[in-house]
This record gives structure tokens, sequence and C-alpha cells, in this order.
């Protein structure tokens, strides 16, 4: 079954180009407030309207290069200063295979071993958390874990009925599951052991 996706995993010219005309605006900002300089200040000594310069402040806009260089020249700053904003780290996190870190979630339960292979906050302000959760049968079976964003589950040894609002599904190797984490849920009948399953957890950043 084929599904239509809202994003385009390949539109990486657009992201880039959004992004580059944002950190330009907040840098352009950032000088421009530095130098106790005012919107209609700048944008009279540059020969362009309020409106325009707010635009360019606000990221609505792509400055041209012929712009970019009045910008500078009336702020007095070289041009590359202005590209700054945009020279920030992206992060990313390697764990290599046995380096997970045991965990203890909120709620966790006896027998429920979670390795968590890592935690990266994204530029949207999303956290992701991956766990490697693995099951024996000393485990218990509990269906009401709830906690905050969506959980992504995917199953990769043994089988486990699992438990989400007023649904059960049997998690069979190579089977995942996708789920508002708010609801109650987890492993509900342990039927093939030893079993485990990858946990992806996204929610919003913490404030």
């Amino acid at each position: 079954m084929k599904h239509q996706f809202q994003q385009d995993p390949h539109k990486t010219p657009g992201f880039f180009e959004n992004n580059l005309q944002s950190a330009i605006g907040r840098q352009v900002r950032a000088i421009r407030q530095q130098k106790k300089l005012t919107i209609p200040k700048l944008a009279q000594e540059m020969g362009i309207s309020n409106g325009m310069l707010s635009k360019i402040e606000n990221g609505q806009t792509a400055p041209s290069l012929g712009t970019l260089l009045s910008i500078s020249q009336a702020l007095s700053v070289p041009l590359t200063t202005l590209f700054k904003g945009f020279e920030e780290a992206r992060e990313a996190m390697h764990v290599k295979a046995g380096d997970g870190v045991e965990a203890e979630r909120a709620g966790t339960r006896s027998g429920h071993q979670y390795n968590l292979l890592g935690s990266i906050t994204g530029s949207a302000g999303v956290t992701v958390e991956p766990y490697l959760i693995s099951l024996n049968h000393s485990s218990d079976t509990f269906p009401a874990f709830q906690h905050e964003g969506v959980e992504f589950l995917y199953m990769l040894e043994g089988q486990v009925k699992y438990h989400h609002g007023r649904e059960t599904y049997h998690l069979e190797p190579g089977d995942s599951l996708i789920f508002d984490a708010d609801a109650p849920h987890g492993p509900e009948d342990l039927i093939e052991l030893p079993a485990r399953y990858l946990s992806i957890i996204c929610y919003p950043k913490e404030n």
C-alpha cells in the first residue's frame, strides 16, 4: 500500500535556504541593535523601505547579494559576519554495539531492561530517545505505561501482545507499532521469550 507523505525527505535545498535567510535575518537584527540603530535609520542608509528591512530581519525574504553588501556597508561589518548565525553545530550521537547505557525510566517494571542508545534534541525542539528493551522470564507484564510524546516500537526478537488504549497488538519480529504515548500502553502478554524490541520516544523539549 502506497502512502503520500506530506514531507519530502529529499527537499534539502529549500530547507537550507529557509534556515540561511532566517540566520541572516537574526544576525542583521542583532548587529543593528548592538549598534543602537533603528530600522528606519538603517533602511534609510541602505536606500530600502522599512518594510523590506523588517522582512529581511524576520527571515521572510532572501536578500540579494547586492542587498547583503549594502547591509554590511551600512553596519560597517564584513559581509561574512552576516552568515555567522548559520554556522551552528548540528548534533549527532554514535553508539557502538553493546555500548548503550542501562537506564531506569520512570515507571520501569521488574525485569524490563532498558538500554538507552542516545538522546538528542533537534533544531525543531523535539527530543528523541531510543531504547533497546529486553524482556525475560522474570519480567512483569504491565500494560499501563503513560508518558508524553509519540512512541515507535520495532520488534526484534520473541513475541508479545502489546496493549495500547483499547486495542491489543500481537507483535512478532519485524512488526512495528507507532502510537500516542499519552494513552495507557505496554506488554500485556509475554508469548515468546526472550523478547527484544526497539522503542523510540519523541517528545517536545521542556522549556
